[in-house]
């Protein structure tokens, strides 16, 4: 039997308006906006479903991603041409790419090369800057132990000069010639530290040009300016 979007209880609470277009559920965080610049970027049609954070441990939600975090996607023509649920947000980025050829190099070293610059960020910047933003930041900033806070600034300051190197010799892009998902997960995050944590002073960020320039080219991007507001907060 041939399965529709009705099948996901997700979608009795975000409703589709659209069954034939890609349903993506998210809120726009550095990890969030990572699949909308993704999606914009692949002119691939969606719909955009503001989950707000509160609302990722409801049973619809827990539906589609028990891991209860955004984002999390549903492709009505997944392979086979069933519609296909999908979460973590790296996994949703190489399927995109390689379902519709774009932003992942074909070569397989290159591909490969992405891939590792890809689980750079979600094993390396993404923990490190988030746990950055909890104990100097939110909730954590009220433990007078330094430690933490110490802990996660240094990492991304490390984190930040392994990415300064890698845009060594006047590369426009952490691939070279070649814009990818492995900016599109990474810059996010940089900007987030920016403009969300307050963190230039603390990442010294002012000794990183390589990256800021880095992250102004890949904001001004068009596809960049719309994933970046998708979904709306409200």
């Amino acid at each position: 039997m041939t399965r529709s979007l009705a099948d996901f209880p997700i979608t009795r609470q975000w409703a589709p308006r659209d069954p034939g277009l890609l349903q993506l559920y998210s809120y726009p965080t550095p990890n969030g906006v990572k699949v909308s610049i993704a999606l914009e970027e692949l002119g691939v049609p969606y719909e955009a479903h503001t989950v707000k954070l509160s609302e990722t441990t409801t049973p619809a939600f827990l539906s589609l991603n028990p891991n209860n975090k955004i984002p999390a996607i549903i492709d009505p023509d997944g392979p086979g041409g069933e519609p296909f649920g999908l979460w973590e947000s790296g996994a949703i980025l190489i399927y995109l790419a390689e379902k519709h050829g774009g932003l992942l190099p074909a070569d397989p070293a290159r591909r490969l090369e992405t891939i590792q610059w890809l689980m750079f960020q979600m094993g390396g910047v993404g923990p490190m800057f988030g746990q950055y933003g909890f104990f100097g930041v939110f909730g954590g900033k009220e433990i007078d132990d330094p430690r933490p806070r110490e802990r996660y600034m240094n990492e991304s300051r490390r984190l930040l000069g392994v990415l300064e190197g890698q845009l060594a010799d006047g590369r426009d892009w952490i691939m070279g010639e070649d814009y990818t998902i492995a900016d599109i997960a990474i810059f996010p995050w940089v900007r987030g530290a920016k403009v969300f944590y307050e963190a230039e002073e603390a990442f010294e960020m002012d000794t990183r040009p390589r990256v800021m320039a880095w992250l102004e080219r890949c904001i001004a991007r068009p596809a960049s300016e719309r994933g970046l507001v998708q979904p709306p907060r409200d």
